[in-house]
C-alpha cells in the first residue's frame, strides 16, 4: 500500500516537527509552496493538532512526577463518555485523556511536583466527579521511551578486553 503524500508530510513532522521545510519539500519533491499549503491545510483541518518538545526530565533540577490513572465511569445517557472526557481533559494537570477497552474506560496521564500533589489531584478532584465510579493510580518510576524516543543514554560495556 502506498503512502499518501500527508502521510508521508506527517511521518517527517512527528519525527521531528522542526525539519527545515525546504529540506523536507526538496524530499518530498515539492515546492516549498506546496509543502507549506499542504501543512497550513492539515493545520486547519486538524489532522497537525500542536508542535511540541519532547524533554527528559530526568536531566534536569526539576522534579516532576507522572502518573497513569485508570479511570471507570457511568457514561452519562445521551451523551457517552465524551462530556466527562472534556471535563477531565481541561484540568491543568492533565496531560492525555484516553477512550480504554477492558476493564477501566478512561486512562488519565497527569503530572504533578510531587506523589502527593498526584494523589490530591486524584481524591479532591477526579474520584469526586459524579459519574467517576473508581480510580487505580500507577506512578511511573523512569521513563526509558516516549513518544517513540528512546530517553536514556546507551550504556557503553567499559570493562576490559581480557584475551588469553
Amino acid at each position: 500500500m502506498n503512502e499518501t503524500l500527508r502521510e508521508r508530510i506527517l511521518k517527517h513532522l512527528e519525527k521531528n516537527s522542526r525539519i527545515d521545510l525546504h529540506d523536507l519539500a526538496v524530499m518530498l519533491g515539492l515546492s516549498d509552496v506546496e509543502l507549506a499549503n499542504e501543512i497550513a491545510n492539515m493545520e486547519k483541518e486538524h489532522i497537525i493538532c500542536g508542535y511540541t518538545t519532547l524533554v527528559n526530565w530526568d536531566n534536569t533540577d526539576k522534579e516532576i512526577v507522572t502518573a497513569l490513572i485508570e479511570v471507570k465511569v457511568t457514561p452519562q445517557r445521551g451523551m457517552g463518555f465524551e462530556t466527562l472526557a472534556d471535563r477531565i481533559a481541561k484540568f491543568p494537570e492533565v496531560t492525555s485523556v484516553y477512550l480504554m477497552s477492558g476493564g477501566f474506560d478512561f486512562m488519565v496521564m497527569i503530572e504533578g511536583k510531587s506523589m502527593k500533589e498526584v494523589s490530591r489531584f486524584v481524591f479532591e478532584k477526579l474520584s469526586v466527579l459524579e459519574t467517576v465510579l473508581s480510580t487505580s493510580t500507577h506512578f511511573v518510576l523512569k521513563k526509558y521511551k516516549d513518544h517513540g524516543v528512546q530517553l536514556s543514554d546507551e550504556k557503553k560495556d567499559e570493562r576490559m578486553m581480557v584475551s588469553a
